[in-house]
């Protein structure tokens, strides 16, 4: 099955694809991969102003991916973290 794309916007298939449906998700992910590049753009515009306060971005980075992690989980890692430090002698 293969339909001609026509440039006045009408619907066509081209061996079995909606050539409307497909450009609507391509121009859906192109809109959200500007969205992201913005976002992108934002994040290190807050990163910069919290180290130009004196704030330790690496460690609010470690905190960001805590709170994302379960309690639990956090727990779990940090009751290792400090067996392995005491093995150490640290």
């Amino acid at each position: 099955m293969s339909t001609i794309n026509f440039e006045d916007g009408a619907s066509a298939n081209t061996g079995g694809v909606a050539a409307d449906r497909l450009r609507s998700i391509i121009e859906r992910v192109e809109r959200l991969e500007e969205e992201r590049k913005a976002l992108s753009g934002d994040i290190k515009d807050i990163f910069a102003e919290a180290k130009s306060a004196g704030f330790d971005v690496k460690v609010i980075r470690q905190i960001i991916r805590l709170r994302r992690q379960e309690p639990a989980e956090v727990e779990e890692q940090e009751t290792l973290m400090d067996i392995y430090r005491r093995a150490l002698r640290m």
